[in-house]
């Protein structure tokens, strides 16, 4: 009997509807199955080792994603975010404890927040698509024509194992921004050669570089982790980003 089978599941919707996937992905229908936490998930979770090396998300979300044919490095990482707070609310329940910070007073207060309250974003709907799912546009200062593309998981971690291999050789050079930009445009004027991208991005002037920033932000669909918070000290409202600490999914523990 397959794993699917032995323990209940819930099928959730994705933010980003499937519209950025390949026709042929599993994840095209928008929708990802989810098995409930066990006593397995929780083994993971607390994890030294997993936690230690930077990777215990990544084996939480191998061990509940059961849509066939679907690996977590497949998933954009907005979508991973609903996998988590799906599967935190699946787990554990929807209310969140958790002690948040005052913009303006930096007064620490405690909150239960209800992490259905959560909302999403399919992503800007006014920016140009294609039908491989990429966006289009045009950039401010150069007029230059660009493509780029929504990461997924996989993606990040492949950009970031980059990064870090290239500050170990240059401390000194940062190079996270080019890198992003390299990582995510997929045409320049038309031209998919990845040695002309490349040089491209390196020459990209501030503020066409800015603006592609911007509008993959605008693109990317995800959680809305960001709420009203109205300060007991100073009264004052304000968006405030919710933290996600070790107590997400492990409510009532130190751990």
């Amino acid at each position: 009997m397959s794993e699917q089978k032995l323990f209940p599941t819930e099928t959730i919707d994705l933010p980003s509807k499937g519209k950025l996937y390949p026709e042929n992905s599993p994840l095209r229908s928008g929708k990802i199955e989810l098995k409930f936490m066990t006593a397995k998930e929780e083994d993971i979770l607390t994890s030294t080792n997993l936690i230690q090396k930077g990777i215990v998300l990544d084996r939480l979300f191998e061990s509940l994603i059961v849509s066939k044919g679907v690996k977590p490095d497949d998933v954009l990482t907005g979508d991973l975010n609903a996998v988590m707070v799906a599967a935190r609310i699946l787990g554990y329940g929807k209310d969140y404890n958790v002690k948040v910070t005052c913009n303006k007073c930096n007064t620490e207060q405690e909150i239960d927040f209800d992490l259905s309250d959560l909302g999403e974003s399919e992503g800007a709907t006014d920016i140009k698509r294609n039908d491989n799912g990429e966006f289009e546009l045009q950039l401010p200062a150069s007029k230059s024509i660009v493509t780029f593309k929504i990461l997924t998981r996989g993606d990040e971690k492949k950009m970031q194992a980059e990064i870090e291999g290239m500050k170990k050789l240059n401390k000194d050079m940062g190079k996270d921004n080019t890198t992003f930009l390299r990582w995510i445009v997929t045409s320049v004027n038309g031209d998919t050669d990845k040695f002309k991208i490349s040089t491209f991005v390196e020459n990209l002037l501030v503020k066409d570089a800015k603006f592609l920033r911007q509008e993959y932000s605008r693109a990317m669909p995800n959680i809305d982790f960001e709420f009203d918070l109205i300060c007991e000290s100073c009264s004052t409202s304000s968006k405030t980003r919710l933290p996600i600490g070790v107590n997400f999914f492990w409510p009532d523990s130190a751990v």
